[in-house]
């Protein structure tokens, strides 16, 4: 299948309902969802294989057609308008929130009489099996033998190849609805009152969500949209926040860098908890705090996994899915992650961080929360000068990263001054003096005069984009010259503009250390660090400039993949969140720092 045949990832946007979610292209194709959960096997994934992966498209046919999509403000309710030279028509589509998994369509003539096409053709289990489609009053039951799925409208459907397809005109102001859902019409019962109630009650439930929350005047509008988003990849039923939507989608086309980001990483939920606290939403870190210290009871040494699966589970065994063509022919297809077995000992630091700075608001932590911390604590003293994979999670041999040493710094850090501030019980000398042995380690094993920065590795002439966190996290004031001329170092090495490379993959050794073929491209969250970093350095005017031309590249309703390739065309699974939350920092400390506030001088 020739490149031009595949959906640019950046030509979507996203539906769900904290349960799960689908990704809608500007044609009005869901290409990919899994059912029920997250990280459930997929029922729709054309995006990763045009033939064999199953889709659910509902568009216009109007002569001139083009077609853009938009978000109803403040909600998670997608429009796809298609525009023709005498017509327009809509398709709407939302995932209710009552617990149904439904996904609702609504196709509406806004202008003329238009022709809609209508196909939904399932395909179970990554489609490794074989989808039976039957006849049912007002629709089509699919099955697998396993598994089913119902599709309601009052359109007639036929039935061809294990798919229901319609084509159907409506005139102007006409409008007519197709529903997906795992259960029959009777609970409750699909008909036009339906849809117009759940299109109410879910647009509901994102306004009165949004309008808890805060937001910096300047950039409210981005600041919301992945507000959004991180509150979409996150787990109504468990607190658990995903890393993306998707699996399969490569951070280098044509390559094997491709993986299965459905699932919780501690630090990028961390991260996410930290971003959910700027906008003011603090049940969101209670539900995760609650959901990762559940899973670390029972264990003696308070040793954690990097990541689990959305409900808790420890075992994410890697599976490649050979059948499957990949996006722009990237294989292998996995789903599983083998990066679960993995030892980064970065994620300590960011957790406490995040609990840290929820119990500004939330208040101290509860008794059972802080026996885990201290456990953690107690297992991290023994282990922080082991070598490891890094926040990276590279598939090469283990170093001692300074991504794990820094965070490691954090974990002691934020665990003495907890301890103190609300009279907790705890060794607090101890955990200072391992501190402070922490910072000293770094300043003398980490630091190059030579290149003039602190470097990826001990014994490294390499930089890395996370050593834009230190000052972030407070271990080094921005202005310290040892900080400055890191900067520099970074910029000569891993920035172009406003674009920043995870770390220089073609220096000497690189290879090496990642593991992996193939260049990937400018890693969207270094980008945000890095515009707060230079923030803190007191460059206030290009930080915002940069800032801005970064939300340039955003996709048409404001979503960012994990990477952007040297075109600017996004790469990697899809949305991620951790990119939007680094936007959020970035947006909420800027605002401040150009406001005059004085306390972001050496904020966290």
């Amino acid at each position: 299948m020739t490149d031009n045949m595949f959906t640019p990832i950046e030509d979507h946007a996203i539906i769900g309902d904290m349960q799960t979610a689908a990704l809608v292209a500007l044609d009005g194709t869901i290409d990919f969802f899994c059912y029920p959960n997250f990280d459930s096997p997929t029922v729709f994934a054309s995006l990763l294989d045009r033939e064999k992966g199953g889709h659910f498209k509902l568009h216009a046919a109007c002569d001139g057609l083009r077609s853009r999509q938009l978000y109803l403000p403040d909600t998670n309710i997608l429009i796809t308008r298609f525009q023709g030279d005498e017509s327009v028509a809509e398709v709407s589509d939302f995932m209710p929130l009552d617990g149904s998994g439904r996904i609702v369509r609504r196709a509406k003539a806004i202008q003329g009489e238009v022709d809609f096409t209508l196909s939904c053709a399932p395909r179970f289990d990554y489609g490794r099996g074989t989808t039976q489609a039957e006849a049912i009053p007002y629709g089509v039951k699919f099955s697998d033998g396993e598994r089913q799925l119902f599709l309601y409208s009052r359109v007639e459907l036929g039935i061809s190849d294990g798919a229901a397809e319609a084509r159907f005109r409506l005139k102007e102001g006409e409008h007519a609805f197709v529903v997906l859902c795992p259960g029959r019409a009777d609970a409750p019962p699909i008909d036009a009152d339906y849809v117009s109630r759940s299109f109410v009650e879910t647009s509901d439930f994102w306004h009165d969500w949004v309008a808890n929350g805060h937001y910096p005047s300047r950039w409210r509008d981005v600041v919301v949209r992945s507000g959004l988003v991180l509150k979409l990849l996150s787990s109504r039923k468990h607190g658990s926040i995903a890393a993306a939507a998707t699996f399969g989608l490569p951070e280098v086309p044509g390559h094997s860098r491709n993986w299965d980001y459905r699932y919780c990483w501690v630090r990028d939920a961390a991260f996410s908890v930290y971003a959910f606290t700027r906008l003011g939403r603090y049940e969101e870190a209670h539900q995760f705090s609650t959901f990762l210290l559940g899973l670390t009871e029972g264990r003696d040494d308070g040793e954690m996994q990097i990541m689990y699966a959305m409900d808790g589970r420890h075992d994410l065994k890697e599976v490649s899915l050979d059948h499957l063509e990949g996006w722009k022919n990237s294989q292998p297809v996995r789903i599983g992650n083998a990066a679960y077995e993995q030892l980064q000992l970065d994620i300590y630091g960011e957790l406490l961080d995040t609990i840290y700075v929820a119990a500004k608001s939330l208040g101290q932590p509860s008794i059972r929360a802080w026996r885990e911390i201290v456990k953690m604590l107690d297992w991290l003293k023994e282990n922080w000068r082991r070598p490891d994979e890094g926040i990276w999670e590279v598939r090469g041999p283990r170093r001692e990263f300074l991504s794990s040493r820094l965070m490691s710094w954090v974990a002691f850090d934020r665990a003495a001054r907890m301890a103190v501030k609300y009279s907790l019980a705890g060794p607090v000398e101890a955990w200072r003096a391992e501190r402070d042995t922490i910072y000293r380690s770094i300043m003398e094993e980490f630091w190059d005069e030579e290149i003039g920065a602190f470097v990826q590795y001990k014994g490294s002439k390499t930089v890395d984009a996370s050593v834009l966190l230190m000052p972030l996290v407070r271990f080094i004031n921005p202005r310290d010259r040892y900080w400055l001329r890191t900067m520099r170092a970074v910029e000569q090495r891993l920035v172009k503009d406003c674009l920043v490379l995870r770390y220089d993959d073609e220096a000497e050794g690189a290879e090496d250390v990642d593991g992996l073929s193939g260049r990937e491209g400018a890693f969207t969250t270094c980008a945000f660090w890095y515009v707060e970093a230079l923030a803190r350095t007191g460059d206030l005017p290009r930080a915002r400039l940069l800032f801005e031309k970064l939300l340039s590249y955003a996709n048409h309703v404001g979503l960012y993949a994990e990477e952007l390739s040297p075109s600017g065309t996004h790469l990697g699974n899809f949305p991620q969140a951790l990119t939007h939350l680094s936007l959020i920092s970035a947006a909420h400390w800027l605002e401040r720092a150009l406001d005059g506030d004085e306390g972001t001088r050496f904020a966290a």
